[in-house]
């Protein structure tokens, strides 16, 4: 059986992405200071208390920030959010932001070369973690016994930073071809959360080999989602009051595998819970076996071609 036959099969087509990611935080205004002002994200639109973010300031959204006062920070050892992984375009584009962020000052945690990407670690205010990262060609990709070889390699920051100096035009935000690449979530289970991602949903595994950990993606992906017993195996979810992870999107490219991927999982007796109302999508929401929100999102009017 060949890969697309076993996704299709399976219920996530080889087009499937991350389409967003929504983040409930203490202070709308500061966490609006960083992902547009700092960031360079663009405002989409405000909703109460949302305001929906974008890469290229109209839809499809990539970041949800909810304010709700009173939260409290998400205590360490929880399951949840690991960090959220914002995919530049290109390496140059990569290189422009790491280039704006130091001119800026803000503190990075950390910089890995992943072998399939070059990556940036920060915290945003909340201390959400965020990767900031862009794709090497998939050509390049290295493989390991049928699996993606990815590894934790220092970072030539020296390179990318001539990178950035042979674009001199001024900071004018992220570039627009941003999107989500990726989320990694804190779990306690990594068996139920790979039988819930990948016998479930339908994704498959791209590796193993990091201790306490899994990666799986849709179509050939180096990952769509990490998974870890980092904060602990049994690991108890953080309070309904944290900041941190509301929810995360599937896309699927098609209605027709949407409906397929729905019905497969009410036939399993997995319940749908009422998601958010879009304008130019339809959803549903389900939750992995820690809790964590899954909307399960279709363009309105796409059809499968």
């Amino acid at each position: 059986m060949d890969g697309k036959a076993k996704t299709e099969q399976t219920g996530l087509p080889e087009a499937t992405t991350i389409g967003h990611v929504h983040l409930r935080v203490s202070d709308l205004e500061r966490a609006l200071a960083f992902y547009r002002d700092l960031l360079g994200f663009r405002q989409v639109k405000r909703e109460g208390g949302t305001a929906f973010l974008s890469a290229s300031g109209e839809t499809p959204d990539h970041i949800l920030l909810t304010g709700q006062p009173n939260t409290r920070p998400k205590p360490p050892r929880t399951t949840g959010l690991y960090h959220v992984a914002i995919r530049l375009p290109d390496r140059r584009a990569l290189a422009r932001i790491l280039r704006h962020l130091l001119d800026q000052e803000w503190r990075f945690q950390g910089f890995s070369d992943h072998r399939v990407s070059e990556a940036l670690y920060l915290l945003d205010p909340d201390r959400n973690g965020l990767e900031l990262y862009a794709d090497r060609p998939r050509d390049q990709w290295p493989l390991e016994d049928d699996q993606i070889a990815m590894g934790t390699d220092p970072l030539d920051l020296e390179g990318l930073l001539r990178e950035a100096d042979r674009d001199p035009a001024p900071w004018a935000g992220i570039d627009p071809r941003t999107d989500i690449g990726h989320v990694h979530l804190h779990v306690s289970d990594l068996a139920k959360a790979e039988a819930f991602y990948a016998g479930m949903l339908g994704m498959e595994v791209t590796q193993r080999s990091y201790p306490g950990a899994s990666f799986l993606s849709a179509g050939g992906y180096h990952h769509h989602l990490g998974l870890n017993t980092w904060a602990g195996v049994g690991a108890p979810a953080p309070p309904h009051d944290a900041t941190g992870l509301v929810s995360y999107a599937f896309l699927l490219p098609d209605r027709e595998s949407w409906q397929a991927l729905i019905s497969r999982l009410e036939q399993a007796g997995i319940a749908l819970e009422s998601s958010p109302e879009y304008d130019d999508a339809s959803s549903a929401l389900v939750r992995d076996p820690d809790g964590n929100g899954v909307e399960l999102m279709v363009v309105k009017g796409r059809v499968e071609e």
